[in-house]
């Protein structure tokens, strides 16, 4: 079992950035995949970004490229996502998850563990 526990979310204006972190607890932090997804009010659950388990390789839906980067630090237990050049689209819950494969696109039913969530909001 891992627990996962986003941090960081809240209200910032269009343009602004913010960095969430997921904090991982349980079993080994560095035995598994790593992703963001969020979700807006009214919509599905969408992919974000991804990492590899040493976090060698990332990927990023087209909708936040270049503007996002995930990361993570095994040392930690942690797995970080700046958000830069927030947009009012970018508003969403965002959620920490975990997997036991990899892939560059996930679907939620690829995911093992969820956290609970963090809101992000950027009015404008």
């Amino acid at each position: 079992q891992v627990q996962l526990v986003e941090s960081g979310g809240g209200l910032v204006q269009a343009g602004d950035s913010l960095r969430l972190s997921c904090a991982a607890s349980g079993r080994t932090f560095s035995d598994y995949a790593m992703g963001w997804f969020r979700q807006a009010p009214g919509k599905e659950r969408e992919f974000v970004a991804a990492i590899s388990w040493n976090g060698a390789r990332t990927y990023y839906a087209d909708s936040v490229k270049g503007r996002f980067t995930i990361s993570r630090d095994n040392a930690r237990d942690t797995m970080y996502l700046q958000m830069n050049s927030l947009k009012p689209e970018d508003t969403a819950v965002y959620y920490c998850a975990a997997a036991t494969i990899m892939s560059g696109n996930y679907s939620p039913s690829d995911i093992r563990y969820w956290g609970k969530g963090t809101l992000v909001t950027a009015s404008s």
